[in-house]
């Protein structure tokens, strides 16, 4: 997969051991971008400016792509319009959403005449992605740290020493507590959730697959626990502010687990999938780029307010970085990066912040289940439908 990795081939050396080995010099190594990170977000801007005649350096501080996967990997039916992903790698479409209130007593059912949301198999998804970028000419370097930048160079530690990079731009695709975003004095995200998640295979059955979500803050304090269940996989999870969660994050989980809708008699004991981590619902920030470099991602807080959902953001806003970023190389100046701007984006999310104050202010389950009998009017199922079905996605940066 790697073209070049940082530090390969060189000796590994512990000072302060006693065995008298001195500290490892520290490699130079130049680059148009350097580019931390290597979710999808990481990837797709590294892809395109690689395709666009840039030497890309992509670090991650993961030994394999397909460690410590965070997201659920679901894909909305505007990112699968707009957007190439293998088909091999996501599961069948999905037209039908439950949303139950607490207890799981007369839920309610939206259907879509479209094929509105399919699970991404993301572990196949990052393996392709990362080979489209090393046929791109992007130089991957994985066990790779981002240390921080020092005297006009960017620090890494990789499985082969420390390197020094200089680069012309950094983009900070670190994900939601972003180091690349506190080097450069960017903002950081501050409304954060956390999530877990359970993700095992299912046998097939001649149902129509499903979206399960609960309004339960004794569950998910501040949002919703949730069944996909494809037919071919299950993912069962819950996410919620951290400090609301009664019995933590992991017990709020294995309480839901135990009695998930939408979920067939299997045994979960065996070959089941965790994951979990922060997400930002505070809507994207600010200031997201400088004359050095800028955030893309849960890093930039592309992800939206209402839905937590992260994955058309990102490469949305990838698109949007890697367009400014070509400018800037070609003009050989950083003026291009003014135009990536969170404020502007941000003006737009104002009726989704709203709603992810309401939903924060949903604390019991007697005020959710209140709160539950709008969706069984029309104008509530309506709204449902706007939210859970509309044609919105994250907004086309102007300009």
């Amino acid at each position: 997969m790697s073209r070049a990795s940082v530090g390969e081939g060189a000796t590994r050396a512990r000072p302060g051991t006693g065995d008298g080995a001195p500290a490892p010099r520290a490699r130079s190594q130049t680059a148009d971008v350097l580019v931390v990170g290597a979710g999808l977000a990481g990837l797709h801007t590294a892809t395109l400016l690689a395709r666009r005649g840039h030497d890309v350096l992509l670090v991650d501080r993961r030994t394999g792509l397909t460690s410590a996967i965070r997201t659920t990997g679901i894909f909305v039916r505007k990112t699968l319009d707009d957007f190439p992903l293998p088909p091999e790698c996501l599961g069948p479409p999905i037209r039908r959403v439950v949303l139950y209130p607490p207890g799981l007593r007369r839920p309610v059912t939206v259907t879509s005449a479209r094929d509105e949301y399919r699970v991404g198999d993301m572990a196949p998804l990052y393996l392709t992605a990362a080979r489209a970028a090393a046929d791109a000419g992007v130089r991957i370097a994985l066990g790779t740290r981002y240390a921080g930048r020092r005297a006009g160079e960017f620090h890494l530690l990789g499985r082969g020493g420390p390197t020094r990079v200089r680069a012309r731009f950094v983009v900070g695709a670190d994900g939601a507590r972003s180091f690349v975003a506190r080097d450069l004095g960017l903002d950081r995200n501050t409304h954060l959730l956390v999530g877990a998640e359970e993700v095992f295979a299912v046998p097939r059955s001649d149902g129509p697959p499903a979206f399960h979500c609960v309004l339960d803050p004794s569950l998910a304090p501040g949002y919703l626990a949730w069944v996909v269940n494809d037919g071919r996989h299950a993912h069962v999870g819950v996410a919620g502010y951290a400090d609301r969660f009664p019995d933590g994050l992991r017990g709020a989980l294995r309480r839901f687990a135990a009695a998930a809708p939408g979920l067939p008699d299997v045994d979960r004991r065996g070959d089941v999938e965790r994951r979990g981590g922060p997400i930002p619902v505070g809507g994207p920030l600010h200031r997201i780029s400088c004359p050095d470099g800028l955030l893309v991602g849960d890093a930039a807080g592309a992800v939206s307010p209402l839905t937590a959902g992260g994955l058309d953001p990102c490469l949305r806003l990838s698109e949007h970085a890697a367009a400014v970023l070509d400018d800037a190389l070609r003009a050989g100046n950083s003026y291009p990066l003014v135009r990536y701007d969170g404020a502007a984006l941000r003006a737009r999310f104002r009726g989704r912040l709203a709603l992810r104050r309401g939903l924060a202010r949903v604390r019991t389950p007697a005020a959710a289940a209140t709160a539950f009998t709008l969706l069984r009017t029309p104008l509530g199922q309506a709204a449902a439908r706007r939210i859970l079905f509309g044609d919105r996605s994250f907004p086309a940066p102007s300009g």
